[in-house]
């Protein structure tokens, strides 16, 4: 891994971002064809939050949290920062006084693969994160990483400024030049959820509203009663 940090990557449109973020992540994940998911291992600390921006990466050393200090020069309003190490590490390599540093530039929200610590005071502050882990052990600021470099996590490559978003259900990665199809795609599963919300509240089954029944015959799925069932 080269040792660098990357100034003023572009960013995916702001505004766009705000706008998919309302749809949250389980729908912008189906609407891209069920990518960019991060994975079940990144878990609020908190719930109720849902954010939307852009990303700027770090990548650290185990233990170490010097370029996520380095990372906040190059961070700016509506940036959410993404933190992962060079090998699996939980230590609480992130917590309040970082918050502190980050919120005061306009970021949104942290991402990380591994620890944070102070999490009632993030609660307080209003700075959510998602996170491995939760973690009281201490890190160090001895070894150089790189900031604004593609990572990968969860098998999703997450670049410098493509759109994150995250709500109780995770995160999402969905990359810069894409935003404005994830739009389309979101909003298009949103008018149809409404109209199966509205089928459902009306009494139809999933069974009819999605052809299911010809499915569960093609399958050999039989329909038999409890009395045949003790013959």
């Amino acid at each position: 891994m080269r040792n660098v940090i990357v100034t003023n990557p572009p960013r995916a449109d702001l505004t766009a971002v705000d706008k998919l973020a309302e749809h949250g992540v389980a729908t912008v994940h189906e609407a891209m064809g069920r990518t960019g998911y991060l994975g079940p291992g990144l878990r609020p600390t908190h719930l109720g939050s849902r954010i939307g921006g852009t990303a700027v990466t770090v990548v650290c050393w185990p233990g170490d949290n010097m370029m996520i200090h380095a990372a906040v020069e190059q961070c700016q309003a509506g940036d959410i920062l993404v933190v992962t190490t060079t090998s699996p590490n939980t230590d609480g390599a992130f917590g309040e006084l970082l918050a502190t540093s980050l919120q005061t530039r306009g970021v949104r929200g942290l991402v990380t693969t591994g620890g944070v610590r102070d999490v009632a005071e993030l609660h307080e502050m209003g700075f959510p994160v998602w996170s491995a882990a939760v973690s009281a052990q201490g890190t160090v600021k001895a070894t150089a990483g790189a900031v604004n470099v593609p990572v990968t996590i969860g098998g999703q490559l997450v670049r410098p400024g493509d759109a994150i978003l995250a709500d109780d259900d995770g995160v999402v990665v969905v990359p810069r030049q894409d935003v404005n199809r994830a739009l389309e795609g979101s909003q298009a599963r949103v008018d149809k959820e409404a109209a199966a919300r509205a089928a459902f509240s009306s009494g139809e089954l999933g069974l009819d509203r999605y052809g299911l029944r010809a499915k569960l015959a093609e399958l050999g799925v039989e329909y038999v009663s409890a009395e045949e069932c003790e013959a």
